[in-house]
């Protein structure tokens, strides 16, 4: 009789108990375990878990009360930590491949989220050299040509003085 309570009680509770050792445990053991090796792939897999789960975190924290709502979530929440966090799924590898890496390398051409645009505004691929034609079709090129003299002008000055010119140098 006393057992199976016991167990019924593990039964109605897991996320409370298995959560805490898959989302923290297991990930700092490992983690722990990556420092110590030559290999990126599981320094990868690990630092991608944590981000993910800061994320997962965040997430919680912010939608607290509506996720009340919804009895389904810790285990929601416990199965895709297991995926993220388990060696026989990578999961936090697979999104890293899929999704974080390719938007790091390359944010022009990741389309996670669809935003539209206004047609004929920088739709060629290369940005930089459109916007270039268009300011010499409205200004001209000896207006293009003082413009390119005055940053250049600019930048010489910046490496010029002696202190330190950053990729945003901004000016108040």
């Amino acid at each position: 009789m006393g057992s199976q309570n016991l167990f019924a009680v593990l039964a109605k509770n897991i996320d409370v108990f298995a959560g805490p050792l898959v989302a923290l445990v297991y990930p700092l053991y490992a983690s722990i375990k990556a420092i110590e090796t030559k290999s990126r792939a599981d320094d990868q897999q690990w630092l991608t878990y944590w981000v993910l789960y800061s994320l997962i975190t965040l997430f919680e924290l912010t939608f607290a009360k509506v996720l009340e709502w919804f009895p389904i979530w810790p285990y929601v929440k416990l199965a895709a930590t297991c995926w993220l966090v388990l060696p026989q799924f990578n999961g936090a590898a697979y999104v890293y491949k899929n999704f974080v890496g390719p938007f790091y390398r390359n944010p022009q051409t990741t389309n996670i989220w669809y935003i539209p645009r206004k047609a004929n505004i920088f739709s060629k691929q290369d940005d930089v050299l459109t916007a270039a034609e268009k300011y010499i079709e409205e200004n001209g090129t000896e207006a293009f040509e003082r413009l390119i003299r005055r940053a250049d002008r600019e930048a010489r000055s910046r490496r010029s003085s002696n202190h330190m010119v950053f990729e945003n140098d901004y000016r108040y």
